[in-house]
């Protein structure tokens, strides 16, 4: 049996070169999207720098976002040792955001429990100021690491009270033992008077008391039914009253027809002291009449007298 040749497969050509190519375009792609991975991150970006000062560093990494209203702001540059001891932390704010920060503007540095640190920006007056270039400002370092020492110490100290409160000498022991007792007073056969009275004596005393007050209740009943039948009864005063009541309003009705009369009377009166007023104004008129008439007949009689030569003494008489 005879073999077929194997026949091999045609030379690449320029196979190099095509390499080379090849390489080049991956190393294009590559330096490419690096550049807009560092556009997007805002690394061309025109900044200006902010400086913030804390007590320590912790939590802390160059590249970390500080965010305003949730949104990244700055990123953190570098961190330096201040010369006080304590931490400088450089940021790199866009220019386009930076007019969000202005002189009345507070950071913060938060540290929780669970995840790592967040590093924000509050702004309370927008119409400030805005930072310049290169401000320094305090940071404000919530740690609730920090209050992990205290909580526990609280709690030892709870813990210790909550054991001498409920101890076998204590004073809620003592109080729940009063407590049983008078359970015990109140399901006996005084109840809660037992336990109000203190003593048997004591509530003995009472109820006699109080049955005594029973009975002076009845007798006082019984005269205020004897009263009521003798006040209110058909022999009673009230009825009596009553009848008294109404011959009275009958002698005032009476009365007061009598004054309506006397009311007509007075009124007739005065109508004729009226007319006797006019008459005697009339009388007053006619007598000033009368008088003047008198005087001009005295004034005739005279002239008469002086030119009657014969007689001296008239004859002539007035009425």
């Amino acid at each position: 049996m005879t073999q077929t040749p194997v026949t091999p497969p045609p030379a690449v050509r320029n196979i190099e070169f095509k390499a080379v190519l090849l390489l080049i375009l991956l190393a294009v792609l590559v330096g490419a999207s690096a550049l807009y991975v560092m556009y997007a991150r805002g690394v061309f970006d025109e900044t200006q720098q902010l400086v913030l000062q804390a007590d320590d560093s912790e939590g802390v990494f160059v590249g970390m976002d500080m965010t305003f209203s949730g949104f990244p702001i700055g990123r953190v540059r570098r961190i330096e040792l201040a010369p006080g001891g304590g931490a400088h932390i450089l940021l790199d704010v866009p220019r386009k955001d930076a007019h969000l920060l202005t002189e009345s503007s507070v950071f913060t540095l938060t540290r929780g429990l669970v995840g790592g640190s967040n590093l924000r920006a509050f702004t309370g007056v927008p119409t400030d100021p805005p930072l310049p270039d290169g401000a320094e400002r305090k940071v404000l370092i919530g740690d609730a690491t920090a209050e992990i020492p205290r909580l526990v110490a609280d709690a030892r100290e709870l813990m210790k009270n909550l054991t001498t409160l409920t101890g076998e000498n204590s004073a809620l022991a003592t109080s729940l033992a009063n407590l049983q007792a008078t359970t015990d007073q109140l399901k006996g056969p005084r109840g809660a008077l037992g336990v109000l009275m203190g003593n048997e004596a004591n509530a003995q005393k009472l109820i006699g008391a109080l049955d005594r007050t029973n009975a002076l209740l009845a007798k006082v009943d019984s005269i205020a039914a004897k009263t009521d039948v003798q006040v209110f009864g058909k022999a009673g005063v009230m009825p009596e009253a009553r009848a008294a009541v109404e011959q009275l309003n009958s002698a005032l009705n009476e009365a007061r027809t009598s004054l309506k009369k006397i009311d007509g009377i007075l009124t007739d009166a005065q109508a004729v002291a009226n007319n006797a007023k006019m008459a005697t104004n009339d009388l007053g008129t006619l007598r000033a009449e009368i008088d003047t008439s008198l005087r001009k007949v005295e004034g005739m009689i005279d002239q008469l007298n002086r030119r009657w030569p014969f007689s001296r003494q008239p004859e002539i008489k007035l009425p």
